[in-house]
């Protein structure tokens, strides 16, 4: 996987595709329906990931299914022990994990 990888995954969209990705194999369709994007951003973004080693794609009859490259999840998350405690955090969790922000009461 080339260095370039985390570079090209710090931009938000890409992170989700590469989290849906993380979970099942998907056509463009499929992608475009979970995260309600047009097609041509999906692909975009596809080819920008396909170009970086992120994801492979394969074409199955008429169909073009995308994955994960071979071990780059574990990759990523063995670079990513070293910046995040307990590795790579899917996107959808980093919503969950952050500890709510409330107001301190201002001492009198």
């Amino acid at each position: 996987m080339p260095m370039d990888a985390l570079a090209v995954l710090a931009e938000p969209t890409r992170r989700r595709i590469a989290d849906r990705l993380r979970a099942a194999d998907s056509s463009v369709g499929d992608l475009v329906t979970a995260l309600r994007m047009s097609q041509p951003a999906i692909s975009k973004h596809l080819k920008v990931l396909r170009e970086a080693g992120v994801v492979v794609s394969e074409r199955r009859g008429s169909w073009i299914f995308y994955r994960l490259a071979p071990n780059v999840a574990q990759r990523l998350d063995g670079i990513a022990r070293g910046l995040v405690p307990g590795g790579l955090i899917p996107v959808g969790e980093l919503t969950r994990r952050r500890p709510a922000q409330t107001a301190k009461p201002a001492s009198a």
